[in-house]
């Protein structure tokens, strides 16, 4: 199969001890789950119905505070802003608030009555959502069309290993839900496709890009 992001041929590999087939792009460093595996919305909902993700539990509350200790230095101060696939969670759309922005939240699942077409926002936050998605470059062009220009696209999904060997043993692919994998380089490219500015990443999980003009 052909790469979703970049149209680049892709090398197929299995995980075969879960039966499951792979894509790698080696031009945008892309891993991509066969499509024959991915779950119905049914069965993704029943495994999100299980996270345990209290507001009132510090280490949730630690767990976002290092996502914006890295992305507030690299966004400046934005007033406003979006989280974007929350969960049913609100706890960062209300740490974004303490950090003084007026912070929208959206899930398609749990609120899916928040996204209001005709705002824009200087800051769009997701964590923990790309790697479910199941059209990268429409959501991608979806959250730029919602960004002001100069406003800030700031995403948290683990970094794959860009090792087949290593990526079998990878505990992130193990999720039935996860079926898509980036490395920074892949966001350097999706930047380069929609005339963006890589703003900066942190080797592991995180990066920031800017929306330029057109």
């Amino acid at each position: 199969m052909r790469c979703p992001l970049c149209n680049q041929p892709t090398e197929s590999f299995r995980d075969k001890k879960r039966s499951i087939r792979y894509h790698h792009c080696h031009a945008c460093s892309l891993i991509i789950k066969d499509p024959s595996h991915y779950q119905s919305i049914e069965q993704q909902k029943a495994r999100y119905d299980l996270h345990e993700n209290s507001e009132n539990n510090p280490g949730y509350a630690a767990y976002f505070q290092r996502f914006l200790d890295f992305v507030l230095p690299l966004a400046g101060t934005p007033a406003t802003a979006l989280d974007f696939g929350c969960g049913r969670s609100t706890l960062l759309a209300k740490l974004l608030e303490e950090e003084g922005m007026a912070c929208d939240y959206y899930d398609p699942l749990y609120h899916p009555e928040n996204l209001d077409d005709s705002k824009k926002y200087q800051l769009i936050v997701s964590t923990e959502v790309f790697e479910h998605l199941h059209n990268l470059k429409g959501v991608f062009e979806n959250l730029l069309e919602r960004l002001e220009i100069g406003g800030y696209l700031a995403i948290q999904t683990q970094f794959h290993p860009n090792d087949t060997e290593a990526f079998k043993q990878w505990y992130y692919h193990q999720d039935p839900t996860h079926i898509v994998f980036f490395r920074a380089e892949t966001f350097k490219v999706l930047c380069e496709r929609y005339n963006c500015k890589f703003v900066g990443e942190n080797g592991k999980n995180m990066v920031v890009i800017q929306k330029w003009g057109r």
